[in-house]
């Protein structure tokens, strides 16, 4: 068979021939939605990387950095025409390994930002069409016990000692292989007798235990990113010397083939008798422990008896198992709790509950607990969590894997994982709970309490679950809700008085006008609503009109801003932004989206335009229909929103351009937008063609439509149409308005700095508490309206637990934007009052002063940043700095800082002089 020389064999024997940019994007965008449609463990997706993709997608049209796999946007550009990318170029993300081993990716890269994956049939036809590399093949793999699907870009990669010669090699697997194919591997790369070797977890270049054959993976014998494994050969029917000592050369007895399994748990009681064991045993799992001193599992303890903790306990660190900072930070706030760590001290085994189907059988609670003991057990040595973090995988796999998380998200997650596991109602009874219905507020509040406490009932509830009262307000029937809900921690946003300049174009919807450029002054971390309202007041909106926000990117619309809670953040300085005048009734009809195309045959020069080119140019516009039947009246909405721009003493006579017909005789002295030009423009409508070359764009865009005026067009809640300008639109009309948008913010070649801004921790709680509107998107069924309404909402503490959590929110989310604020937030050291701000009769009894033991700090920025904590022993009444596995004091002075993430107080009983709250007039500086 000839293959041409720009084909390619498939792999099913066909040539693969170039297509054009129209064909490869539909091709490849069906893959794409048939891989989506068919994920199964075993699926293989290709590295790309990003700077060739997105040169890809310029040429074949697509919006740029919009991925195949990932949703894409509603109103997504599609990108201008450009050149045919080159070869398949990965090399930006490769490096040649030490081992001679093909080409490895780097470490630091993230998916998105430098590398897209595409399944295997888009792989193909991409490498059929532009060849390349190097080639990186992944697999899909299931992680945790819920099954989610995750391709595996990062094998587990160990370093192979060869106990013969103490060299060293590399061994690449997946997690998620088992023992019996690491035996395998290994004794091939080194060409020995599966029987006559045995591999050792050879972690810290320490004798952990022996991996034996069996179905066990990787990941669930604790097996991290770049350790150690031990290869010893037996010769002649001996194992090597050193065989009876354990990793610290001390002698052992005997090695048994199958340890000992332990009559206690590591709680501190009896193995029950169901069947769940909390010794790693080897005959779940298949290893034999040799060293509890230097094994990092943390270990149980072979007694009843409570545990007590050694002096100067309580200082040891955490090793860094791959980008596990932020999982070392929160752990190590939670085992400086005081309640939490006496609790886990003692014998909890009869509070683990193994029922419960919330939980995760206890096997989450026994992990914390042996990690913990381990901590307060082991002095100053650092501690592996490598047992701790296999159970996180497992029950939490969005925490599996080396990337970087956040260690707020994993606090949540421990403590309603622990408060389930140890969740002492093991029948949790059905209850449904009941409105206020007027009744007081204490009465309701306890109400609540005791239905809560009913169905959860666990040491966590004890001292860190409190309690807030929620009123929503119906605007339509003013019908009130109050409900007293349970919370583990407090959420606070960053108020801020920064601000900003944004200019924005304003276009009219309806064509009465010309559009208007507006620079508006609004707080630099508020939202849309505020951006809405600052335009308003400029452009005078009248009281039947709203605005609607959009970004205009590459002459398209490519997102609409219409949710009002979202953040200023999203939109960047050098982005374009409009905003069109529309009726509030324009729910009710349908939204017309004009973008502009420079039309085909057009001999226009002044713009440096080829005639071949065809591209999309000027600012889309956005009108509205009234009740559309047909072609005509498409026709007519874009006469009358282009009507502002048609040039003064403009004249026309009579000709036939491509079967299409114009009147003559309208003439306009009047300026732009005056009814004579209507007039004109209806007379235009009179003929049996279109006045405009207008196409119907369907199907996300991917086709196109030529509409006439006896068109019927099935209506959508939104109509894209494609406008082809000719000479006679660019004789028409004033195309200048139409270009060149400002950007949001100009910046100046010099910018002047401003002194970091400091805002109080009772700000913050103030924010919190702060009544306001719900969001479109969390709108409140009114039982008395019976429908949904956008109703204000206003918190209020009212019971406060013992273990009070303040979670800074320093990071914010959109799909657009990824940001990270650094405003140092004064918070009190000793003596937060709070009772001010609790609004149960408890208040009174001045129980609600705080005193802070912990802080869990971000330092950085979003992807490369790093977690630390600050601890108080509370014994001691000394503070200390626990980076990762690194323990050191640090003075109180030093701990206010602004990156602290999450703050831990607990409860001091009475109220001390020199209380720090809120005074009647205002704040008192700490």
């Amino acid at each position: 068979m000839t293959i041409p020389d720009s084909g390619y064999m498939m792999e099913n024997g066909s040539i693969e021939l170039p297509c054009t940019p129209e064909e490869e994007k539909r091709i490849v965008l069906e893959l794409s939605r048939q891989a989506e449609s068919n994920l199964r463990e075993g699926n293989v997706y290709y590295v790309v990387s990003t700077r060739w993709y997105k040169g890809w997608q310029k040429y074949t049209g697509q919006p740029v950095g919009v991925f195949t796999f990932d949703e894409p946007p509603t109103e997504a550009p599609t990108s201008s025409a450009a050149d045919r990318p080159g070869p398949i170029d990965n090399s930006d993300l490769v490096f040649n390994g030490s081992d001679g081993a093909d080409p490895q990716l780097l470490r630091t890269v993230e998916e998105g930002r430098h590398y897209v994956l595409v399944p295997k049939d888009v792989w193909e036809r991409l490498y059929a069409w532009y060849k390349g590399g190097p080639v990186l093949a992944r697999k899909m793999i299931s992680a945790g016990d819920s099954k989610q699907f995750h391709v595996e870009v990062f094998p587990l990669c160990l370093t192979l000692v060869d106990a013969r010669d103490n060299s060293q090699s590399v061994v690449r697997l997946s997690k998620k292989a088992s023992l019996h194919e690491l035996y395998k591997t290994v004794c091939r790369l080194k060409g020995v007798e599966s029987e006559k070797a045995r591999i050792w977890d050879y972690f810290n270049k320490q004798k952990q235990t022996v991996l034996v054959v069996s179905n066990q993976t990787l990941e669930e014998s604790s097996l991290q990113m770049d350790q150690h494994i031990l290869l010893e050969v037996q010769i002649d029917g001996f194992w090597p010397s050193g065989f009876g000592m354990d990793s610290t050369g001390n002698d052992l007895a005997l090695v048994p083939v199958e340890p000992l399994r332990s009559s206690v748990t590591i709680a501190g009681g009896p193995t029950l008798s169901n069947g769940y064991s909390s010794s790693y045993s080897s005959s779940i799992y298949g290893v034999i422990n040799l060293s509890s001193t230097n094994g990092d599992m943390e270990d149980g303890y072979e007694s009843s008896r409570p545990m007590t903790r050694v002096d100067r306990g309580g200082l040891a660190g955490l090793q860094n198992l791959g980008n596990t900072c932020f999982m070392n930070s929160a752990i190590q706030c939670l085992v400086h709790t005081p309640p939490i760590f006496e609790y886990f001290l003692e014998d909890y085994s009869s509070e683990i509950n193994r029922q419960n189907p919330l939980g995760m059988h206890g096997e989450l609670a026994l992990a914390f607990g042996e990690l913990l003991r381990k901590l307060w057990s082991s002095g100053r040595t650092p501690v592996a969590p490598r047992a701790f973090k296999t159970k996180l995988a497992r029950f939490a796999p969005q925490f599996s894997g080396y990337n970087q998380h956040d260690s707020q998200e994993l606090l949540a997650f421990l403590l309603d994982g622990l408060h389930e596991d140890l969740n002492r109602v093991k029948q949790k009874p059905y209850i449904e709970t009941k409105d206020s219905d007027g009744r007081p507020d204490e009465e309701v509040a306890d109400e609540y309490w005791r239905y809560h406490k009913a169905r959860n009932d666990s040491i966590i509830v004890d001292v860190c679950q409190g309690q807030y009262k929620s009123t929503l307000v119906c605007p339509v029937c003013n019908k009130i809700s109050i409900t007293f809900d349970p919370f583990m921690y407090l959420s606070l946003p960053l108020p801020s008085t920064a601000t900003r300049t944004m200019t924005v174009t304003v276009f009219y919807g309806d064509g009465i006008g010309l559009p208007i450029p507006y620079t508006v002054t609004v707080l630099k971390q508020g939202c849309c609503k505020d951006l809405i309202q600052a335009l308003g007041a400029a452009c005078c909106l009248r009281t039947d009109e709203y605005l609607l926000l959009a970004e205009v990117y590459e002459h398209r619309i490519y997102r609409y801003l219409e949710n009002p809670s979202e953040v200023l953040g999203t939109i960047k300085d050098d982005e374009h932004i409009v905003a069109f005048r529309l009726p509030k009734n324009g729910a009710e009809l349908t939204r017309l989206e004009i973008a502009h195309r420079i039309g085909e045959n057009l001999h226009f020069s002044s713009d440096n335009l080829r005639a071949s080119e065809r591209k999309l140019f000027l600012t889309p516009l956005i009108t509205f229909l009234e009740d559309p039947q047909s072609g005509a009246d498409i026709d007519l909405a874009v006469h009358r929103i282009l009507s502002p721009l048609r040039k003064k003493g403009y004249s026309s006579s009579i000709s036939i351009r491509n079967g299409r017909e114009s009147t003559n005789g309208c003439s306009s002295q009047l300026g732009p937008g005056t009814q004579s030009a209507e007039n004109c423009e209806s007379e235009e409508m009179s003929i049996n063609s279109l006045s405009f070359h207008l196409c119907m764009m369907e199907d996300g865009g991917l086709s196109r439509r030529r509409i006439s005026k006896e068109t019927v067009i099935k209506f959508g809640r939104v109509v894209k149409v494609m406008l082809d300008w000719t000479e006679r639109e660019f004789d028409l009309y004033d195309a200048s308005y139409l270009k060149d948008l400002p950007e949001v913010h100009k910046t100046g070649l010099t910018v002047k700095k401003t002194k970091q801004e400091a805002i109080s921790l009772f700000s913050c709680l103030d924010a919190f508490l702060k009544e306001e509107p719900l969001g479109p998107d969390d709108m409140w069924y009114c039982p008395r309206c019976k429908e949904h309404r956008q109703a204000s909402k206003k918190l209020d503490l009212w019971r406060l637990p013992d273990i009070l959590v303040f979670h800074l929110k320093r990071f914010s989310y959109s799909r657009w934007l990824k940001n990270k604020l650094d405003t140092f937030v004064n918070f009190p050291t000793c003596n937060l009052d709070l009772s001010n701000y609790v609004k149960s009769n408890e208040a009174s009894e001045g129980s609600h002063v705080y005193e802070l033991y912990a802080i869990s700090n971000h330092y950085g920025g979003l992807g490369g940043g790093h977690y630390s904590a600050y601890c108080k022993l509370i014994d001691d009444n000394r503070w200390y700095h626990f980076d990762d596995a690194h323990v050191s004091p640090v003075s109180e002075d030093e701990i206010k800082t602004s990156a602290a993430y999450v703050l831990f107080y607990r409860r001091v009983r009475g109220k001390p002089n020199g209380a720090v709250g809120e005074p009647s007039h205002g704040y008192r500086a700490f």
